[in-house]
């Protein structure tokens, strides 16, 4: 069987055909066509890459000549092989789009002349010789010809896009018994149907939350939801949409009542479920809802995911999917999309992401989640234990309730037709007790993962101003230690993150920081002072991030902060900018010295510093914002 090699983000994957599965794009009046054509066997997935993965009638033919014989038809407008990487069962699909960079120095000629030999049609050229380019009827295969563009002298990146299923992270049927009504919000230590004893205490303090709020939240926050099977007809969800997109027919008229997808119903309600004297309430019943649809790994869909939501006013961006596979690492490109988001959203003050770690007991996250720019969030349980099928890793940003002992109660699409392998209501509920048509059973990181998108909403309810890095420095710093002590090191587990989120700890810091300029800091020293380093002079304001200056290191102490800060400003006659900053939990402190307008006069500062013994390096303040 032949093989095909091709770099794409950080691997190499060599590439295996399907003999069984092919990809059919059909013409604009098939699609609308209620009859399947009748060369298709089976449709196996709605959209991969933008094309239907069927199983053809093959009548004795092998899969390359009935392809060949498909491709003809007057009502197909494209027709692709699919692929496997090695080690993985992942159906894959080029989307016919290829990521090109150019070297420094190639001319433009030079350029086209590339793009001629493969027939290639610019979609982009985003930067000197970055382009985004698709293939067309007279190119050849485009992993064949990514593969040929990646072996040029004048090429210094090549990537094709490729597209595969990501795994949704909701429970598959639970080992332990589940949880009934809303107990991740409060725990009052008992289920109230059932006769089933939970740890009390063990929630998200929500509850707590909106009556230290005065409120539920505010109505003009968003939540961007991106996934799969969006009912916008539910009860729950009906009132708050704005905005919504579905990248696979890339229109606002999002794709229901397909009964393989079904996720992204549970997920956001969960996340805010509105309050109408009916059936459940999400962590954050006021907030918007701006349901994306079609979860993607292809690489230009990613990116216009993100951009989506920056550029329709999403606040928080929840993703409850990702991929464990090595095969299936962030390129450069899917982690500058997240990058973007999470700096340029909200008018620059970041979207608040979160990615769900994933549900394969594994000690490494989704590689979505690992993304540092991400709040990465881990399942606990009603007995405040780590959820056994939530992944482990040093990445993970906090835990939340979710299923693993009882799991809770979440919104269900009208076309749901539950669990596969049980009848009547376990369907839908693990002990066989309705709680209404509406509503099933729910659970995993993909419930986790909004629970928290809510409570970022009240965050953002208490203060706006705060940036994405500020939000995910709360959630962190006011969580509560749940596990042995001895599963934290510098306050952080690969379990529990900086521990399980704390709904009413998080509102009320995020209210302190708006307020502390007015409101005295409850963070005062209540034993003897015995010693100290000196007297200081304050006069503190805001620097824009813009211009260059000399950064000599990062200190955790703060009063060492000020001891270098009172040196430098005495020595080289220059203001000292502290940017404040979180690692691993910890509060850090990078001291810069200097305000230029041009990077030679920091690095001219840089020199004087040096011949005084003082070691540092020219940096751009904006890169520290």
């Amino acid at each position: 069987m032949s093989k095909l090699t091709v770099k794409s983000g950080k691997n190499e994957l060599t590439l295996r055909k399907s003999q069984q599965l092919v990809g059919i794009k059909k013409t604009e009046t098939q699609e609308r066509s209620l009859e399947q054509p009748d060369f298709i066997e089976e449709e196996v997935m709605k959209n991969l890459g933008g094309f239907n993965i069927v199983t053809l009638k093959k009548d004795g033919a092998s899969v390359d000549e009935k392809l060949d014989e498909v491709r003809e038809r007057d009502e197909v407008e494209l027709g692709t092989h699919v692929y496997y990487a090695e080690g993985s069962n992942r159906p894959l699909v080029a989307t016919g789009k290829i990521y090109i960079t150019f070297h420094d120095g190639v001319s433009d000629l030079n350029q086209q002349a590339v793009l001629d030999e493969y027939h290639l049609e610019v979609i982009e050229k985003r930067t000197e010789g970055r382009f985004l380019v698709k293939v067309t009827p007279n190119s050849p295969n485009p992993i064949k010809v990514a593969s040929a563009l990646q072996g040029l002298s004048l090429v210094k990146f090549a990537e094709p896009d490729l597209d595969t299923i990501l795994d949704e992270y909701a429970f598959m049927i639970p080992a332990d018994n589940l949880v009934s009504h809303e107990w991740h919000l409060q725990n009052t230590g008992f289920v109230a149907d059932v006769d089933y004893p939970l740890k009390k205490g063990a929630d998200a303090k929500v509850l707590d939350a909106w009556k230290r709020l005065g409120n539920a939240g505010s109505s003009d926050v968003t939540i961007a939801l991106i996934d799969n099977g969006f009912d916008l007809s539910h009860p729950d969800l009906q009132s708050k949409v704005v905005k919504p997109f579905d990248l696979w027919n890339q229109s606002s008229e999002v794709t229901q009542g397909d009964t393989r997808y079904t996720h992204g119903t549970p997920c956001a309600s969960v996340a805010l479920a509105s309050t109408n004297g009916q059936g459940i309430v999400g962590s954050a019943p006021n907030a918007k809802f701006m349901p994306i649809s079609g979860t993607s790994y292809s690489n230009s869909l990613t990116e216009q995911m993100f951009d989506y939501c920056v550029k329709n006013g999403a606040d928080i961006i929840s993703c409850s999917w990702g991929t464990t596979d090595a095969n299936f690492s962030l390129g450069a490109i899917k982690e500058q999309a997240i990058a973007r988001a999470a700096k340029e959203g909200r008018k620059g003050k970041g979207c608040i992401i979160l990615f769900a770690v994933g549900n394969d007991d594994f000690d490494f996250v989704s590689f979505y989640a690992a993304h540092p720019d991400v709040i990465a969030v881990a399942a606990c349980t009603s007995q405040d234990d780590h959820a056994p099928y939530s992944n482990r890793g040093r990445e993970v940003s906090i835990c939340a309730p979710s299923n693993g002992d009882w799991p809770i109660i979440a919104a269900r699409a009208w076309w749901d037709q539950g669990l596969a392998n049980f009848s009547g209501n376990q369907k839908f509920w693990y002990d066989g007790r309705s709680r209404g048509q509406h509503y099933k059973h729910f659970g995993g990181t993909s419930s986790s993962t909004p629970l928290v998108a809510g409570i970022c909403a009240l965050i953002l309810s208490a203060n706006p101003d705060l940036t994405a890095k500020e939000v995910k420095e709360i959630l962190q710093q006011t969580a509560d230690k749940i596990g042995k002590p001895s599963e934290y090191s510098n306050g952080h587990s690969t379990k529990y993150g900086y521990g399980r989120v704390n709904a009413d700890r998080a509102v009320a810091e995020a209210l302190r920081r708006k307020d502390q300029g007015s409101t005295p800091v409850k963070d005062e020293v209540t034993g003897g002072v015995t010693s100290g380093k000196g007297l200081f002079r304050f006069n503190v304001q805001r620097q824009a991030a813009e211009g260059c200056g000399v950064q000599i290191g990062a200190f955790y102490d703060y009063g060492n902060v000020l001891i270098q800060a009172e040196k430098l400003q005495s020595q080289f006659g220059q203001p000292v900018v502290v940017n404040i900053n979180e690692l691993d939990g910890k509060t850090v402190y990078k001291v810069v010295v200097g305000t230029f307008t041009t990077a030679n006069d920091a690095k001219t500062l840089q020199q004087r510093m040096e011949a005084a013994g003082v070691k540092g390096f020219a940096r751009n303040l904006k890169d520290l914002a």
